[in-house]
């Protein structure tokens, strides 16, 4: 992706370490905007995506390619185990020491890039200080969803809570299920309660990647299939003997539908198809929150964004 003109400007005005943020949906080319603006205004490329972090996943989560490692620094990109815990608290405790080097003079400019709104909205808004959920609650829920629906566990949430969650998003009513559960206390009560952000917005150049959807389906079709011509499937089969149901790692987006084509569950065609139709209601997802969660951010509108 080109570096537009008019934010060409801004960063070249802008301190030599001030952050860079940059959200969009998937497909949308953040990560290409970041590379950009690391090489030519100096910087290392950092991620914000929840599944990039796995080391198990390469293709599939689209982690930035050979040349583009070669071209300019990326951190937290594939340093996770599959089976370590990790949340946007670990995130954050990573992300801080960058910010800080960065503002001490010591470091890059970290151009932070990904689809994980969680992280953003945790960066710049502050992230409750919420007690551990046990492994026993958090397989609970996903039972429980599983057998009952999402509606199960959004009827024991608490209505503040239910008013600023995704209810649409499996994860999120789980989390918030999961909470209320094992504190006695809604989501929403945890949150109000959040201290300062490690990266207040007006400490930032924030950018936003408005896409149209026409064509950003397009892009989602063309880079599936281009993962499947780099391996995606044979990374899946790599997975397959360590698959754990329900685990972090494997809500990767295609790891499930791949997973049951290799399985004799599901044909290519079927599982592809299957895939395309996760990423497109991801991205739905993405620019809804983008669209209600970023004021204040500078606004890049892509083809067909209106």
């Amino acid at each position: 992706m080109n570096l537009p003109p008019h934010l060409d400007r801004l960063l070249a005005a802008s301190p030599a370490g001030m952050p860079v943020l940059i959200a969009g949906p998937t497909a949308s080319g953040k990560s290409d905007l970041a590379l950009a603006i690391a090489l030519r205004h100096g910087g290392a490329v950092v991620n914000a995506d929840a599944l990039q972090v796995y080391d198990c996943w390469e293709i599939l989560t689209a982690r930035p390619d050979a040349a583009a490692l070669a071209a300019a620094a990326h951190l937290l990109y594939g340093h996770v185990g599959r089976n370590t815990p990790y949340s946007v608290g670990h995130w954050l405790r990573e992300v801080a020491p960058l910010l800080a080097a960065a503002r001490g003079g010591t470091g890059p400019r970290p151009v932070i890039t990904g689809g994980t709104g969680l992280y953003f909205t945790a960066l710049t808004q502050g992230l409750a200080e919420i007690p551990p959920v046990p492994a026993s609650l958090r397989a609970a829920s996903g039972a429980r969803a599983a057998t009952h629906g999402l509606a199960a566990l959004l009827e024991e949430i608490d209505p503040a809570t239910r008013a600023g969650i995704d209810l649409a998003n499996p994860a999120r009513v789980r989390r918030a299920w999961e909470v209320q559960q094992a504190t006695g206390e809604g989501l929403a009560a945890w949150k109000a309660r959040t201290g300062a952000p490690l990266l207040p917005l007006s400490e930032a150049i924030a950018v936003a990647l408005h896409a149209g959807r026409d064509w950003l389906e397009a892009r989602i079709t063309a880079r599936l299939e281009r993962m499947i011509d780099a391996g995606a499937l044979e990374e899946v089969r790599a997975n397959l003997p360590r698959w754990a149901p329900g685990a972090p790692w494997t809500r990767a987006i295609g790891a499930a539908e791949f997973a049951a084509h290799l399985r004799g569950e599901c044909t290519l065609q079927a599982a592809f198809e299957a895939a395309r139709i996760a990423s497109r209601r991801y991205a739905k997802r993405q620019r809804s929150w983008i669209r209600s969660r970023v004021g204040g951010w500078h606004r890049l509108d892509l083809p067909g964004s209106g």
